[in-house]
């Protein structure tokens, strides 16, 4: 069956260079040929044949650097099976993983505008290339799809794709019946849908636990990308092939942010590197990793019951991070202020995180805080985001208590000079 996330990524690709191969030929770059023999043996012809492959592999550099390239290397890198596709093309798998995709997409672009110089994208020859590609890449397999309401982000294109089978949909514009109430709000107005679609093999286990592992790094992306809150339903619905959509749990009930993300299209480069990124620098174990999940869990507690929980749960981050000696040692303040503040406000931020503490505390101790904490909550979550968004995104090390040391050690340097400049000289 067509493989759609496939075919968006190199349809986009092939119109990319037919645009770029075009522009050249008519400034004068001419396509190679060579010199064919035909007909029959007592009355041969002979013609001449375009070296469309040679003429594109002078060009790959070029061809690299177009917008497409990215999502259609990474569509065709997640197919497998490449090395039968270029020696069904008669090409020899060589190189580097990275070299081989390369010679994949080339010797596709090549299949579609064969025996062709001026580089003219007919749709009969791109459907004969898709049709060839599918037979060798995903012979066998089905399509297995996952869709679930992103809550609290809007996309301004009808799709978003992102990455390895991942995207963003409109529901208004989604490829593909399903049930309504995935697709659209009560209100009448359509849901944002996370959409992953991979190929299942035969004796494949059941897909549940890989579109969780998915789409929950999704989610993590989209709250570290932006803080108005972005979550996902807690129901999704899957179908493999052209079976009928099967509703399941994703998690528990989603608790969604007061703000809503806007994806304008010239912002759509900038998600889908960062969410790139995120999955693949996101760590499976240490403190990174620990922090990262009770940062999640806060962003989960559900209204006033669950705030104190939350604030707790940022502190407990925040120590795995920049207090691994216990919260008895008192620093985890002037470290986290050294780290998310100026200098002018490092004292009064150190004193809130103390603040927040002592309320945790009592908090445990089942007293009332005899406070409001959603603002403190807030603000603690506001600063474990912007770390945890640096050290993924390789802004900062993963040893932050060591950086933040660092800081402290050089103000108090700083200071110690400060002073000693502004004492008066002693008379003689």
């Amino acid at each position: 069956m067509p493989h759609r996330p496939l075919r968006l990524a190199l349809s986009a690709f092939a119109e990319d260079c037919a645009a770029q191969l075009a522009a050249e030929a008519a400034e004068g770059a001419e396509v190679p040929f060579e010199l064919v023999r035909a007909g029959r043996r007592d009355a041969p012809l002979y013609c001449y044949r375009p070296l469309v492959g040679r003429f594109l592999a002078g060009r790959i550099g070029v061809l690299g650097r177009l917008a497409s390239y990215p999502p259609a290397a990474h569509a065709l890198a997640a197919c497998g099976g490449l090395d039968d596709y270029l020696l069904a093309r008669g090409e020899r798998p060589h190189g580097t993983p990275r070299q081989r995709v390369d010679a994949a997409l080339l010797a596709f672009v090549a299949r579609v505008f064969e025996d062709s110089t001026d580089f003219e994208l007919l749709r009969g020859r791109l459907e004969a290339a898709f049709q060839e590609l599918e037979s060798i890449l995903l012979d066998g397999r089905a399509e297995t799809a996952v869709i679930v309401p992103a809550l609290g982000i809007t996309i301004e294109s009808p799709e978003l794709v992102l990455a390895d089978g991942l995207a963003l949909a409109r529901g208004d514009a989604f490829d593909g019946e399903a049930p309504p109430e995935a697709l659209w709000a009560e209100g009448g107005e359509p849901h944002v849908l996370a959409v992953l679609r991979w190929e299942l093999a035969p004796g494949d286990p059941a897909p549940l636990a890989h579109a969780r592992a998915r789409l929950s790094r999704l989610r993590t992306a989209l709250r570290l990308f932006d803080p108005a809150g972005v979550t996902l339903s807690p129901l999704a619905w899957t179908r493999t092939a052209a079976g009928p959509w099967q509703p399941f749990a994703l998690g528990p009930a989603a608790v969604r942010g007061d703000g809503v993300v806007h994806v304008a299209a010239e912002q759509e480069d900038e998600l889908r590197a960062f969410c790139s990124l995120v999955g693949r620098r996101t760590p499976r174990g240490g403190p990174v990793a620990w922090a990262l999940g009770r940062w999640e869990l806060a962003c989960e507690r559900a209204g006033r019951a669950g705030t104190a929980q939350a604030l707790a749960d940022h502190l407990l981050a925040l120590r795995a991070l920049l207090e691994p000696e216990g919260a008895q040692s008192g620093v985890l303040g002037r470290r986290l202020a050294a780290l998310c503040a100026v200098p002018a406000e490092r004292d009064a931020l150190a004193a809130r995180v103390e603040h927040a503490a002592a309320l945790e505390r009592s908090v445990v101790a089942g007293a009332a805080p005899g406070e409001p904490l959603g603002r403190l909550a807030a603000e603690l979550s506001g600063h474990l985001r912007a770390l945890l968004r640096d050290v993924l995104c390789g802004h900062l090390e993963a040893d932050l208590r060591g950086l933040a040391d660092a800081l402290l050690a050089q103000n108090a340097e700083q200071a110690g000079a400060e002073q000693a400049g502004a004492e008066p000289e002693a008379v003689p």
